[in-house]
């Protein structure tokens, strides 16, 4: 059965290693290394979100004198990397800033990491239920990853739809603009 916290700190290690894989790779798999590690993250946000994060809160309730500051921070982390990761998915790989971008994105969420296992995950061992909560994670983990179209091939689709709708856009705007020009000079 899995552990909650083993199956986190799992996650955690393939994200980092993903990370520095970007670092140290000069071109060419960078945007496959983009976007997985945004899928990823995408799945492990969900299900700290939806199941991890409200164990933990309830848990650190019954202890005395524990605040939620550490489950707020957390949030607000996840906040910041979704952010970043929507303006990513953007982006271009030939972007002036891209890998600046993905380079805060990783430092932010090391951060985040360090925090979650130096913090939360001492003060939470032995007051949640690690198997059960680690089995209900896994479940949703698991149908997370079956669901169709990853970041990369739903925004695919979406942005040659933008694109084309984009110079069709232009093309009217340029029409009109030369319509009322033309109309002035009368």
């Amino acid at each position: 059965m899995p552990n909650a916290i083993e199956m986190l700190r799992e996650d955690h290690q393939k994200v980092k290693d993903l990370f520095e894989h970007f670092e140290e790779t000069e071109s060419g798999d960078k945007k496959q290394i983009v976007e997985t590690t945004l899928r990823e993250l995408e799945i492990h946000t969900s299900i700290e979100e939806e199941i991890f994060y409200p164990a933990a809160r309830q848990a650190l309730k019954g202890m005395d004198g524990e605040e939620n500051d550490v489950i707020d921070e957390a949030w607000e982390e996840h906040h910041v990397v979704k952010l970043l990761a929507a303006e990513l998915k953007k982006m271009r790989v030939t972007d002036e800033r891209y890998e600046a971008k993905f380079t805060v994105l990783g430092e932010s969420v090391k951060h985040h990491i360090e925090e979650e296992e130096g913090e939360l995950f001492p003060k939470l061992k032995g007051h949640i239920e690690e198997e059960e909560l680690g089995e209900r994670m896994m479940e949703r983990k698991e149908k997370l990853q079956q669901q169709p179209g990853s970041a990369s091939k739903s925004r695919s689709g979406t942005s040659k739809a933008r694109s084309a709708a984009s110079r069709s856009k232009g093309k009217q705007s340029r029409g009109k603009k030369a319509r009322k020009a033309s109309a002035g000079r009368r």
